[in-house]
């Protein structure tokens, strides 16, 4: 008898230990989180008054709040309107948070200015300020075919329709992205889809094939893109003309191409990249087998050809186009 309730006691004792509640940790907000006043705990600042981003210099800033908060800091050029968005979620707003390194978020880039950093905070109405004046601008690296700066190289080869309304010209006007000129193509084509074209050959650069890596997957293609809203949609395809045979020049029956079409169904400017890995020989829009190795080889590239498309039957289209460049091992940051 004396062992059984022994056992009992035993059995009650360690019953109420696993019921017994763990207050050391648990999962999810806290209730100061949730329902605590919101304050500031250290001002928002930024650790420098002015930066020089040619020389990889950065911007890091710093706030502490009284609870867990959503906060973005918006960036934006006094004189050039660009902006430049950094979003977290914490109590703390430090360098491994919050580090600009001059790159934009909305077109235009920025130019040699001041700028104005706001620090918004989700539930919160005030927001907080500080000034930052850009002396260097960023210097992305990469190989440039083109930004237009020095005019039309005379080794690159164009064709312009002879339609309405050409407009295939390099601007320098409110429209700048980056630098100080774009390139401008637009006007109305009802017989053909191809309004203008230009192709950049490796040899406008001095070189037998373009000087990128052998690695398809490492390689970038970029290019800033602006839409115009309410006319026709514009494409813009890229071929890509590999000499896979090393022959000296890209033959169609022995060499591969690969393309990518751009719908351009946006408004204003933005940048686009994608890996020449990814891309695929198309024929009037649709895949096709090449007659190369079939492998995307970057080193043996040898022409790039843009192509501004737009379909005949819908009038006029137009688009602009700058920074077109390649990088490697990432996407261009601008």
């Amino acid at each position: 008898m004396k062992k059984q309730i022994l056992t009992l006691v035993i059995a009650a004792t360690l019953l109420a230990s696993s019921c017994k509640r763990d207050n050391s940790s648990f999962d999810g907000p806290s209730l100061s989180d949730l329902n605590g006043q919101f304050g500031m705990l250290q001002p928002f600042q930024a650790n420098k008054s002015s930066v020089d981003f040619s020389k990889s210099e950065t911007v890091g800033f710093t706030a502490k709040f009284t609870k867990l908060c959503d906060w973005t800091i918006r960036i934006k050029g006094s004189n050039s309107g660009a902006q430049k968005f950094i979003t977290g979620k914490s109590r703390i707003i430090d360098a491994s948070t919050a580090t600009w390194n001059g790159s934009t978020t909305l077109f235009p880039m920025f130019k040699n200015e001041p700028c104005v950093a706001t620090l918004l905070v989700k539930g919160v109405t005030d927001t907080f300020n500080v000034t930052i004046g850009i002396t260097g601008l960023r210097n992305p690296s990469g190989f440039v075919v083109a930004n237009f700066e020095s005019g039309m190289n005379t080794k690159w080869t164009t064709f312009i329709q002879t339609g309405g309304g050409m407009d295939f010209k390099i601007h320098n006007d409110q429209f700048n992205v980056e630098g100080s000129n774009y390139l401008n193509m637009a006007g109305t084509v009802n017989w053909d889809w191809l309004i203008g074209m230009i192709d950049f050959p490796a040899s406008a650069y001095g070189k037998t094939t373009y000087p990128l890596s052998s690695v398809g997957e490492d390689v970038y293609f970029n290019c800033l893109i602006y839409g115009k809203p309410n006319t026709n949609e514009s494409r813009v395809l890229f071929q890509f003309r590999e000499d896979d045979n090393a022959n000296g020049k890209f033959d169609p029956a022995n060499d591969d191409q690969y393309d990518s079409e751009l719908r351009i169904t946006w408004e204003g400017w933005k940048l686009v990249s994608f890996k020449y890995s990814d891309m695929i020989h198309l024929v009037n829009g649709v895949p096709a087998s090449n007659n190369g190795n079939s492998r995307h080889n970057p080193n043996s590239l040898v022409m790039v050809s843009m192509l501004h498309l737009a379909n005949p039957s819908n009038g006029a289209a137009s688009t602009k186009i700058d920074c077109i460049m390649f990088t490697e091992k990432g996407p261009l940051e601008l």
